[in-house]
């Protein structure tokens, strides 16, 4: 939502299309009830665009917003995107010794674009509603103690870690990937969900994550994870783990893996590969974890929540116009002997959500 100058512009939440009239010095604010959610009209300068979407522009657009209608910043519904555009990144900082930094200004941070400074128009790190996507391996492999051990650290991890305003969804992977629960607001609706899967067939990792990606651009929150968990190599895909790095640089959500690695029971070459989960998982700015068995999933679940639960969420307005090329994107801290993890890059297609 957000606009610069005269015009209007609106959110979509909980059925109900809310539209702002934003002008330098006032703002109206009138509703409209629509019967479905993934309808989205963006109305500016008296002209309608339906279908588009658009992040914040300006922070006084934003604070127009928030004063009508209530909402935190960075919490509202779907997004409206018009022909100037926001790009907007979850990002990780940590110290030299690996801890999280969670107290860094609107100042600290240095944002480049294929190596070009851009001004930060968008900062907070007040806790920003997530998008989680959980991909479970249930190959034959995870047969037996991995299987329960990954249900009791995942109802965990949704039902302890996250906040009741997050949406979920989980799909599931043997040799063909399937969607066990659709988008769900709420983690907590979704505990004991898995009880009836049984694992069994080969492991197709990149065919999992292709068929998963996609649905974040369906998502309801601007902040997405993927959280993906395996104890095999890739034995099944059609997909490779090229396909994968380009359909996220399509993509904002951050790609976290537990890589489960016990060498005493699996012979070498149908053990989990960790190099090629840090190639998905550097691409995005999450990371990989390998672990030695399962019942070590719990904390390494509780890790991955305890990053997301204070990342900070940057914004910018590219300096050049969306060209469908692809854009790296850098971000550092001025001064300070810290790493920032976040998406490498981007493609700048004008009609896709970033």
């Amino acid at each position: 939502m957000g606009c610069l100058g005269a015009g209007r512009a609106g959110y979509l939440q909980r059925r109900r299309l809310t539209f702002f009239d934003v002008h330098p010095t006032h703002a109206r604010v009138w509703n409209r009830v629509r019967g479905s959610r993934r309808m989205a009209v963006a109305v500016m300068s008296g002209r309608a665009v339906p279908g588009m979407l658009i992040a914040p522009l300006a922070a006084a657009a934003v604070s127009i917003a928030v004063a009508v209608a209530g909402q935190p910043a960075g919490r509202g519904g779907d997004f409206f995107r018009t022909g100037v555009e926001i790009v907007q990144m979850a990002a990780t900082v940590v110290d030299a010794d690996g801890r999280l930094v969670g107290d860094l200004g609107r100042d600290d941070f240095e944002i480049f674009e294929d190596g070009r400074p851009q001004p930060l128009t968008h900062f907070t790190r007040e806790r920003v509603p997530l998008s989680v996507g959980v991909v479970l391996d249930v190959s034959q492999s995870m047969f037996g103690q991995r299987i329960d051990d990954a249900r009791l650290a995942l109802d965990q991890f949704l039902t302890d870690r996250l906040d009741v305003g997050d949406e979920v969804f989980i799909s599931v992977f043997n040799h063909e990937p399937s969607i066990a629960v659709p988008w769900t607001v709420g983690p907590r609706e979704l505990r004991n969900r898995l009880d009836h899967v049984r694992p069994w067939g080969g492991t197709s990792i990149y065919d999992a994550m292709m068929n998963a990606l996609p649905l974040f651009d369906d998502r309801k929150h601007p902040r997405a994870a993927v959280v993906l968990i395996s104890d095999g190599s890739d034995t099944g895909s059609l997909a490779d783990v090229r396909d994968v790095r380009r359909q996220l640089r399509r993509n904002a959500a951050f790609v976290y893996a537990i890589a489960i690695d016990a060498p005493d029971t699996r012979a070498i070459n149908d053990r989990v590969n960790p190099f090629a989960l840090r190639e998905i998982t550097s691409e995005s700015g999450g990371y990989t974890e390998v672990v030695r068995d399962s019942p070590e999933l719990g904390p390494a679940t509780a890790r991955i929540a305890e990053e997301l639960n204070h990342q900070y969420m940057l914004g910018y307005r590219p300096t050049r116009p969306a060209d469908g090329g692809y854009r790296s994107i850098r971000v550092r801290i001025a001064g300070r002997d810290h790493t920032v993890r976040t998406r490498r890059g981007y493609v700048a297609d004008p009609r896709r959500r970033h």
